[in-house]
């Protein structure tokens, strides 16, 4: 089952996000618009980061949280559907919904990806076992895991309105697909919002294929 999350503490974290834990301010061009949340802007956002085979022939968005211990369980078995399928295009969608430190934690992955380590960081994190893991345990893996910390911090501050839009923007297209937890996934035509077992994905898998074979 998914991590629940009531519409008021969605609601209260937006409010952490604009005003507490992101560096740049919210802007009127920062703001989500209905161009952001199509399905094409969903699938092919060019700042969110990617996995898998860039020309599969099946997209499957996650939706998560570094918080999230569904997230993490399930996290294994998505890895290896995508490396044994081989036609799978990943798309990552930081979706921090559930502590301020979730917050963080996204925007360190995000970070990581201006020095391509975006793979590394977010691989760092989702090892930790559990839920409401601290910041500063989170920030000790991302070390553990070689990034450059200097650079991090640098590009944190230098792309922080970005990272900032890009968060708010992954905010918006879960709330257009009505999601209300993590994890949640979009498998081609499908939207699955529990955690799945390799078996599981696989069959999603199989049947999103069939699905986009019809005519």
């Amino acid at each position: 089952m998914p991590n629940q999350l009531s519409r008021r503490a969605v609601t209260q974290l937006v409010a952490v996000m604009g005003v507490q834990c992101l560096f740049a301010p919210a802007r009127a061009a920062d703001e989500p618009t209905e161009a952001d949340v199509t399905r094409q802007a969903i699938l092919y956002d060019a700042a969110a980061p990617t996995g898998g085979n860039p020309k599969g022939d099946l997209n499957l968005v996650v939706f998560f949280d570094y918080n999230c211990p569904y997230c993490k369980r399930s996290e294994p078995d998505l890895l290896r559907l995508v490396k044994t399928d081989g036609k799978i295009r990943l798309v990552y969608k930081d979706w921090p919904i559930l502590t301020p430190a979730s917050i963080k934690a996204a925007q360190w992955a995000l970070a990581a990806k201006y020095q391509g380590r975006y793979d590394d960081a977010h691989a760092a994190m989702m090892a930790i076992p559990g839920s409401k893991i601290p910041e500063d345990q989170m920030r000790r893996a991302i070390v553990t895991a070689g990034l450059d910390m200097d650079r991090l911090d640098a590009d944190l501050q230098t792309h922080a309105g970005d990272i900032t839009t890009l968060l708010r923007r992954n905010l918006a297209q879960a709330d257009s697909l009505g999601l209300q937890g993590t994890p949640a996934y979009i498998v081609g035509e499908y939207r699955v919002t529990s955690a799945l077992t390799y078996d599981k994905f696989k069959h999603v898998a199989s049947d999103a294929r069939a699905r986009q074979a019809k005519p």
